[in-house]
């Protein structure tokens, strides 16, 4: 490959620049991440109240297509979002990709908050959620790989563990989101809360976007990145010499977002199928979204000590041979027992998640070499993401609809727990870390 020569040390003049800690770094990182998963919670959260003011149909369920396709459409920009800032946080450093797509993020997130609905303006008001969710999920393919590379090359001994906050922080967000759906939910008319409610959750997820620009003015890429030697194309690098590579890390991340938005539909399952109160489907992703953030970090750790494919292996055939028990269980007791059942099942596979995603982003990051790593990790990650996450909602709507079944959820999970594992399977052949300076040399 074409490259260029690595950044030369820095001077003693430089070297006075107080360096960030570890903790700062960790968290001036994971703000725009917060805020893109906290943007993408709400959005799945009160997609019946987005529906029924953005895209109004003659059924409720159509109105919901129509609002989880808008929601899935934002995912076909995300490869190219992937492409364009992951190439440049390769080029121009991951601070310079970092800062560009939290800004996207917030605009994003301004239109929806602001602009009027379907009865006000026609057919101007779908259109502008449509490109909303285009910016957003422009500037989120960006995100994923300039932030963990970011992570794992300022701390290249402890990366499960560090780049476990990268997911950790969605488990966060996730909580916040349900959070604000719980406390609107307890608090408000429910008619007030169709009406207009539904829409302060986003002008907090504006006050984010400042603080993560913010804390990222400090942050400087670490010299893994800037003494290593560049590639003048990292994108055409990633195609043509690392395709396996990229097909590997799409594999990995399957069952990890197909579980992540379908947390994100609880709500609207809850309310829809199994005939629970709004307030009830948002306490149960707040459970999941506790188990999110409390239980990442440690299995981050723990894959640093026994090994990320053992452990991500074991967790995805319990993904498989669990989930439709688990659903079959929640449709036939939720209207004897209650919600508990629902709680239940939320909170086993929120810790599956966990246990898997606290994992995924440090293996992902070891395929790649630091020349093209942002690049192929935001390729991978957002293919993945919009074939088998963005869809998730509508694919489950889908599901439940045309089979009549509860349970149908579960034939999904168990799919993409099948896909995960053969990726898995894939990885173990040749060690990671030898394959990455194969790939590189």
């Amino acid at each position: 490959m074409t490259t260029t020569p690595a950044t030369p040390p820095a001077t003693p003049a430089q070297h006075k620049k107080p360096r960030p800690s570890l903790t700062q770094i960790v968290v001036a990182t994971s703000a725009g991440n917060a805020l893109e998963w906290f943007d993408i919670a709400i959005y799945g959260f009160f997609a019946v109240f987005i529906g029924k003011h953005f895209f109004p149909a003659a059924s409720e369920t159509a109105s919901l297509l129509l609002t989880f396709g808008a929601f899935g459409a934002s995912y076909l920009v995300r490869p190219l979002g992937g492409m364009v800032l992951g190439a440049y946080a390769d080029k121009r450093g991951r601070k310079a990709a970092l800062m560009l797509s939290v800004s996207l993020m917030m605009l994003g997130t301004a239109i929806i908050a602001l602009v009027p609905d379907y009865a006000s303006i026609g057919m101007a008001a779908p259109l502008a959620v449509l490109a909303a969710r285009l910016i957003q999920g422009f500037s989120a393919g960006g995100e994923f790989g300039a932030s963990t590379a970011m992570l794992i090359e300022h701390a290249p001994h402890r990366r499960g563990f560090i780049a476990s906050w990268q997911f950790a922080t969605q488990g966060l967000a996730t909580l916040l989101a349900a959070s604000f759906g719980y406390g609107l939910a307890k608090a408000m008319p429910a008619a007030d809360l169709a009406a207009w409610g539904w829409r302060l959750p986003f002008f907090f997820g504006l006050l984010i976007g400042p603080v993560g620009l913010y804390l990222r003015r400090f942050i400087e890429d670490a010299e893994d990145f800037t003494l290593a030697a560049r590639t003048d194309s990292p994108v055409r690098e990633v195609f043509v010499r690392q395709k396996q590579l990229v097909l590997t890390s799409i594999g990995l991340l399957t069952v990890s977002t197909a579980v992540n938005y379908l947390l994100q539909y609880v709500p609207t399952f809850a309310m829809r199928d199994l005939h629970l109160g709004a307030a009830t489907g948002f306490a149960a992703t707040m459970v999941g979204g506790v188990i999110l953030t409390v239980v990442t970090p440690f299995a981050g750790h723990l894959s640093d000590r026994i090994g990320r494919r053992r452990q991500m292996t074991w967790v995805a055939l319990l993904f498989a041979l669990t989930a439709y028990p688990g659903f079959v269980w929640v449709s036939s007791q939720t209207s004897q027992a209650g919600a508990m059942p629902l709680f239940v099942l939320i909170a086993w596979l929120a810790l599956l998640k966990s246990i898997y995603f606290g994992a995924l982003p440090a293996l992902m990051a070891e395929i790649f070499p630091a020349a093209t790593r942002a690049t192929g990790m935001a390729i991978g990650y957002n293919v993945g993401v919009t074939v088998f996450g963005g869809f998730t909602p509508a694919i489950v709507t889908w599901l439940l609809g045309a089979t009549g079944d509860k349970s149908a959820p579960s034939y999904y999970l168990i799919l993409t727990a099948m896909i995960s594992l053969a990726a898995l399977a894939w990885v173990s052949r040749v060690p990671v870390e030898a394959r990455a300076r194969r790939v590189a040399a």
